[in-house]
């Protein structure tokens, strides 16, 4: 169930997407509001979940990680022994930076980022040592047009 915001949550959630780094007087003054009610409903907005947790965003290229792929899998085994072996191995490696499961033809679309083109393959056999997978399809991304973390409230 949705979690139900009014226009100043919203207010306050579009500056914590912004920057999560300001100061509570910095988001009181660009929302119109003052420190304790802007405190007060990040705390709410914590408890109901709707702020799961608050990070960093690293640059990949920056770190040596050019590459990004896109690897669709189409596995024959539904198992539910197997599908948690999937996804174990997939929890433990971090170069799998999104994983989702899909309805349609391909079962799973991972989203990896790795150094380069051996570092994926390095990857890529480690994962099918430990998991039957039936068919693997990689799609090495030429250029990201876009990337967010950013939802729209």
């Amino acid at each position: 169930m949705a979690a139900r915001l009014d226009e100043m949550d919203r207010k306050i959630l579009a500056e914590l997407q912004a920057d999560a780094a300001q100061s509570l007087d910095e988001i009181a003054r660009k929302t119109g509001s003052s420190k304790t009610p802007v405190w007060n409903r990040i705390k709410r907005m914590k408890e109901d979940g709707v702020i799961t947790r608050q990070t960093v965003l690293l640059d990949a290229e920056a770190l040596g990680l050019e590459a990004c792929f896109f690897v669709l899998i189409r596995t024959s085994e539904h198992e539910a022994d197997w599908q948690a072996k999937f996804l174990r191995a997939l929890q433990e490696r971090p170069e799998v930076l999104e994983a989702h499961r899909l309805a349609g033809d391909i079962d799973y679309i991972l989203k990896v980022r790795v150094r380069n083109a051996r570092a994926y393959d390095i990857f890529y056999q480690a994962l099918i040592s430990e998991v039957r997978i039936f068919n693997v399809t990689a799609l090495l991304s030429m250029e990201e047009i876009k990337s967010t973390t950013v939802l729209p409230l």
